[in-house]
């Protein structure tokens, strides 16, 4: 997605265990390709609809408010706000497993 800018994180935590991040996506904005380093959890704050770029394809990812779900460390892909609706979510990583 080319011209778009990038979502809103605000980190709350970054210690040695975790780190929670809050991601704001006004319309039009991504976080840009990344590969998650950690296993983590979102929690939606919001609902919508965010669409999700690999290299398998893109595909739509509905969020629902509360409706947490996890995934594991080394998803690549990025994140895009193709709605005319913000979405939110708080992304909790686990540095520490076991």
């Amino acid at each position: 997605m080319a011209n778009e800018t990038t979502a809103i994180a605000t980190v709350q935590i970054d210690d040695y265990q975790i780190r929670v991040t809050n991601w704001d996506f006004p319309p039009g904005t991504q976080t840009g390709s990344h590969t998650h380093e950690y296993d983590y959890v979102v929690v939606p704050t919001s609902d919508g609809t965010l669409t999700v770029e690999t290299s398998e394809g893109t595909s739509e990812n509905p969020l629902t408010l509360g409706a947490s779900y996890q995934r594991s460390a080394g998803t690549a892909h990025n994140v895009v706000n193709e709605s005319d609706q913000q979405c939110s979510f708080v992304e909790v990583e686990f540095k520490v497993t076991g």
